[in-house]
């Protein structure tokens, strides 16, 4: 008989007819007159409960099952049953089964690490392959699921093309330096020149390549020949972090488009962030009412607010001056937060959390502090050679060069978009990098794009994974991915 799936069971007022459900075992209750089976197969939190008189036959396909019996149905278990679709008597189950045979799939003895007692989540990292199989796991990965759904769908409906930039690169987006290498050279004989530095010319590529930290760059090529374009997938850091904010490997959606400023970038990355979590409210309502219940008891409210809410643009000189005052108030910080620091997670959540209570989008950062092709804020003669166009909304005025960049600051999270204007001009451009004394033998292609018919363009990446932790309401990164990559951790 063929399969229904147990999220189509709970919504079948088809009383009386036959039908069959396979999934695993949540819960097995028994009884002298009747036993009782609560069976899921992940593609709903909800569960079918199976109604079982113990006259039921049992049927087995595992070779140690010579005579199965319902003992065998176990937490964990993989199960069929085949039986009548009947109006539940009980409260809060709208229908059950009552079954007329089972057979046992796969048998699950009581070492299985996800037994109904409540487990830790460090445990269950270190049983990330079962792990899926609990309520907590499966609501988060329907969750992930639905928000890829949310962003290929924003995206088609607004005229982006999504655009597939390499995995393999031999340029670092970032300048951070921090890159895992690609290579099929022996690591055990490996040639040097007269300096001590590796040779590879004899390797696959011929030169030093590396897994990407970003599809940027190459994604402004595609913007500039196709409009929009939008990036989404794995990016790569081999930074030695281990904090509940960062993965070795995780995903990325970088949308990059022409003959866009700085205040488009910011309504674009308002209006797809929203349409993102107004996604989750609307498609993930049963997911989302067990983790509000088990993890975070504010997080529909929460999600509620964030599309509601409009969402403050403060530049960064503004947003230091108000931590500066909070500290002047008596607040402490862990960090420093003068003028030209590069903020830390607690201070973009005092902002977005304690003084406004509501997301940031943060602009005009300090140029020594970001990225070599953010566009520069033009300088300003009325205030002396400081960067006009960052000057707060009280008249705060920044002491240096500052870009424009525009991060999204979000409660529990801190950053959840950095974006910006990218500088369009060649020579302003070039500038940046020598000032830096960056390498350009490995940019000649991008600098191309400056030199032949140059556009004004912005774009912004945003981290899946952050995006995930605030919509399911979980504190660690590593419980929003199914398999984390982690220093000292690529298990699974």
């Amino acid at each position: 008989m063929k399969r229904t799936k147990i999220i189509d069971v709970l919504k079948s007022t088809e009383y009386g007819k036959e039908i069959t459900v396979m999934g695993w075992v949540r819960t097995h209750r028994s009884s002298k007159a009747v036993d009782f089976i609560a069976l899921n197969d992940g593609s709903t939190i909800n569960n079918v409960q199976i109604v079982v008189d113990p006259a039921v036959p049992v049927v087995g396909c595992a070779a140690a099952l010579s005579q199965p019996s319902l003992k065998d149905v176990t937490t964990g278990a993989c199960i069929r049953c085949t039986g009548t679709l009947v109006e539940s008597p009980a409260a809060g189950q709208p229908s059950e089964i009552q079954a007329a045979e089972l057979e046992i799939y796969g048998l699950c003895d009581n070492t299985y690490p996800m037994q109904k007692k409540g487990q830790s989540f460090e445990v269950m990292r270190k049983n990330a392959h079962l792990r899926l199989r609990t309520n907590t796991f499966g609501a988060v990965m329907r969750i992930r699921h639905n928000m890829a759904m949310a962003i290929h769908t924003y995206f088609h409906e607004h005229g982006f093309y999504y655009f597939h930039t390499p995995l393999i690169t031999a340029s670092d987006c970032e300048g951070a330096g921090n890159m895992f290498q690609v290579t099929t050279k022996n690591l055990y004989d490996l040639k040097k020149d007269e300096k001590g530095s590796i040779i590879y010319d004899d390797d696959f590529f011929g030169e030093q390549t590396s897994l990407t930290v970003s599809g940027q760059l190459e994604g402004e090529l595609g913007a500039t020949a196709l409009g929009a374009i939008y990036t989404f997938g794995p990016t790569f850091r081999a930074e030695n972090s281990n904090t509940p904010r960062h993965l070795a490997e995780f995903w990325m959606v970088e949308p990059e488009v022409a003959f866009l400023d700085q205040e488009g970038l910011m309504d674009l990355e308002e209006d797809f962030i929203k349409f993102c979590v107004r996604w989750a409210l609307d498609h993930c309502q049963d997911d989302l009412q067990f983790l509000n219940k088990m993890i975070d008891k504010t997080l529909i409210d929460r999600l509620q607010s964030t599309v509601q809410a409009d969402f403050v643009r403060l530049t960064y000189t503004e947003g230091i001056e108000i931590l500066q005052q909070a500290i002047r108030d008596g607040h402490k910080f862990e960090f420093p937060c003068n003028w030209g620091d590069d903020l830390a997670s607690e201070h973009e959540r005092f902002l977005v959390e304690t003084h406004f209570q509501k997301p940031v989008i943060m602009t005009d950062y300090p140029a020594a502090i970001k990225a070599f092709y953010m566009k520069q804020n033009p300088a300003s003669s009325a205030s002396g050679g400081s960067p006009a166009g960052s000057i707060g909304y009280h008249g705060i005025e920044a002491p240096a060069p500052t870009m424009q960049g525009t991060d999204v600051l979000f409660p529990q999270i801190g950053e959840i978009i950095g974006g910006s204007v990218r500088e369009e001009s060649y020579d302003k451009l070039m500038s940046e990098i020598n000032r830096r004394g960056m390498e350009t033998d490995k940019l000649w292609w991008y600098l191309d794009t400056r030199r032949y018919g140059s556009c004004p363009h912005a774009g912004f990446g945003l981290g899946f994974e952050r995006l995930i932790l605030f919509v399911t309401g979980m504190q660690n990164i590593r419980d929003v991915i199914p398999f984390p990559r982690t220093p000292k951790s690529a298990e699974f």
